[in-house]
């Protein structure tokens, strides 16, 4: 009987899009009070941190560590809840009918059934897309699916998403996330399609798969998937995110002329500033931009960096953002994060499945031109039509 809806011809989309809706939107609701906690913690701290003797040390601890993992650490329940989310719409067996319906979808335009396993993958992780991209008969169909995988949004740009949306757009922001992880699937299948009628064309075929049973999921269950998934990401920000703050706070600290009095004379500018006339046409500050060369490394290290540089500079990350960007170019730099370059490790494993240093080259190259087109479409548009 609910097979006769979940995967009914017409009903079976529409149904798939409100059950995302509800999960990105509950994500961000049930996670704000959490955050706020955790927020509160990091703060009271940093009053002790910043009371040590040593400037520089005082500094290094408040606005490098706590200041970039302690900022990404708050991030932490929002990605907690989206995998319990996911865990219990996996354990119902929803899942399965999910990627039957996208199954059905992405047939009608040509692309290869399986794909769509993939392509669910990368909510969590890229990594994880790329290399269950193995799975999808035929070559054309893997490269294909190896090549759009990245383009889904992954845990990491979660913080960037719910960062902007909740200061440019507090009252929807839960609705602006589940946009952008929308726009991700849309822009996927789009250059698949593009792929498919061009350099990689190949007969596409249908996918055959077992639906599991639907089950009550167990409390026990889904909580332990959501741990386990999620404590990947607390272990990352422990690790190579702890040594990116400590990095990134050493270039905002210091200049070519030593320690700098004030944080537009440091490394990190000369390196924003740099790029700065490539960005410019779609607003984005030195600070975004040194930010963004960043996210190459991890896709949180985007907003670690401005954490550290405008903790540096004396101003607040929110306070910061609403002066530097404009909600135009705020939706720009979210649409620019989706779409951009995939992090070092992504890279590295369609390096991997593809063993081609063209096909990795070229995945990275065609990410960078399609983030600048859309973001620069989205800044040339909307300033005709949101003028004031």
């Amino acid at each position: 009987m609910l097979d006769r809806v979940l995967l009914h011809r017409y009903l079976g989309l529409p149904i798939f899009l409100v059950t995302m809706w509800a999960m990105f939107h509950f994500t961000f609701e049930i996670s704000r009070v959490f955050m706020e906690m955790i927020t509160q913690l990091f703060g009271w701290i940093g009053t002790y941190t910043s009371q040590i003797p040593n400037a520089l040390v005082a500094s290094l601890l408040t606005d490098g560590i706590l200041g970039g993992v302690g900022f990404i650490l708050t991030f932490v329940p929002p990605i907690f809840f989206l995998y319990l989310a996911i865990s219990v719409l996996e354990d119902t067996g929803y899942l399965s009918r999910a990627a039957f319906v996208m199954d059905r979808f992405m047939m009608k335009m040509g692309l290869h059934g399986r794909s769509f396993i993939p392509l669910l993958l990368g909510f969590g992780c890229s990594v994880a897309a790329v290399m269950a991209a193995r799975t999808v008969d035929g070559e054309s169909n893997r490269l294909t699916t190896i090549l759009v995988s990245p383009l889904m949004s992954c845990a990491g740009r979660l913080p960037i998403y719910i960062l902007i949306g909740g200061v440019f757009f507090p009252a929807i922001a839960g609705t602006v996330v589940f946009l952008m992880y929308m726009l991700g699937i849309v822009m996927a299948i789009i250059v698949a399609i593009i792929f498919k009628k061009t350099i990689l064309r190949e007969e596409s075929s249908s996918m055959l798969m077992e639906l599991s049973q639907y089950q009550i999921p167990t409390l026990h269950g889904s909580f332990r998937h959501m741990w386990d998934r999620g404590l990947l990401f607390v272990k990352t920000a422990g690790t190579y995110l702890l040594v990116g703050s400590i990095i990134m706070w050493f270039l905002s600290s210091f200049g070519p002329t030593g320690l700098s009095a004030s944080v537009d004379d440091s490394f990190a500018a000369l390196l924003g500033r740099f790029f700065e006339p490539i960005f410019s046409p779609l607003g984005f500050s030195w600070q975004v931009i040194t930010g963004l060369i960043f996210g190459f490394i991890a896709k949180e290290a985007v907003i670690q960096t401005l954490s550290i540089v405008y903790a540096i500079g004396g101003v607040s990350l929110e306070t910061a953002l609403i002066t530097s960007l404009t909600p135009l170019s705020a939706v720009a730099l979210m649409v620019f994060v989706l779409l951009y370059i995939p992090c070092l490790a992504t890279v590295g494993a369609i390096r991997k499945e593809t063993g081609s240093w063209k096909w990795t080259g070229f995945a990275v190259m065609y990410q960078l031109v399609l983030a600048y087109i859309i973001a620069f479409l989205i800044v040339l548009i909307g300033g005709v039509f949101f003028v004031s």
